[in-house]
C-alpha cells in the first residue's frame, strides 16, 4: 500500500471539519460520537488553526494526515499531550472504501515514532469504544498492550460508553 504521513497544513483543515460534520451519523456514533457534542464548523477552524502554529512542546493537540497516492485520506492525532511523558491517539479513516484495508495498521506504524520523536514521549495511549472492533484489533497487531476496559468519557465529543486502554511505550518495538 502507497501510504504517507505528512503534518496538518491549513488546506487540510476542511478535509478535518468535513469528516466530523459530514459523515453518517450512524458511523460516528460507532466510534463514541455524541452528535451533540462536536464543535461548530469554526470552532474546529479556529482550533486547528491554532494547534498548526504552535511549537511542539505547547500543542494540546496534533494530526498527522494520511496520504495515499498523495491525496489525503484520514488523519492520525495526539492530544491531551503532556510533552516529554504521555498523549493519547486516535486514528479517522475518512471514507468507508479506505476502511478495513490494512490502512490503519499502516498509518499508525508510520505515525507512532513521529509522535514519540518530536513530543519526546515516554508512553502513547489509546482508548477506542470497546464495541468498535477495527481500532482495538489494529492496536493489538501493531505492539499496543491491552491495559484494562473500563467505563469514561473519553473525550470532549464523546458520550459515556465502555473503553478498551492500549498503552505503547517502548517505541522502539514499533519502528
Amino acid at each position: 500500500m502507497n501510504i504517507t504521513l505528512r503534518e496538518i497544513q491549513v488546506e487540510d483543515i476542511l478535509h478535518l471539519i468535513n469528516y466530523w460534520t459530514q459523515s453518517d451519523s450512524k458511523y460516528l456514533k460507532s466510534l463514541g460520537v455524541d452528535l451533540n457534542k462536536l464543535p461548530s464548523e469554526e470552532m474546529f477552524k479556529e482550533m486547528l488553526e491554532n494547534q498548526i502554529q504552535q511549537p511542539y512542546s505547547k500543542k494540546q493537540n496534533y494530526a498527522l494526515i494520511v496520504l495515499k497516492e498523495e491525496q489525503p485520506i484520514g488523519h492520525v492525532n495526539i492530544n491531551e499531550i503532556d510533552f516529554g511523558n504521555a498523549a493519547k491517539m486516535h486514528l479517522h479513516i475518512w471514507k468507508k472504501e479506505n476502511r478495513q484495508s490494512g490502512v490503519g495498521t499502516e498509518m499508525i506504524q508510520l505515525a507512532i515514532p513521529y509522535f514519540f520523536k518530536h513530543f519526546q514521549l515516554q508512553k502513547l495511549i489509546c482508548e477506542p469504544y470497546a464495541k468498535n472492533n477495527a481500532p482495538n484489533k489494529t492496536l493489538e497487531k501493531v505492539g499496543f498492550k491491552f491495559v484494562k476496559k473500563y467505563t469514561t468519557v473519553p473525550g470532549s465529543i464523546n458520550f459515556e460508553q465502555e473503553v478498551n486502554q492500549w498503552e505503547l511505550n517502548d517505541v522502539s518495538s514499533s519502528s
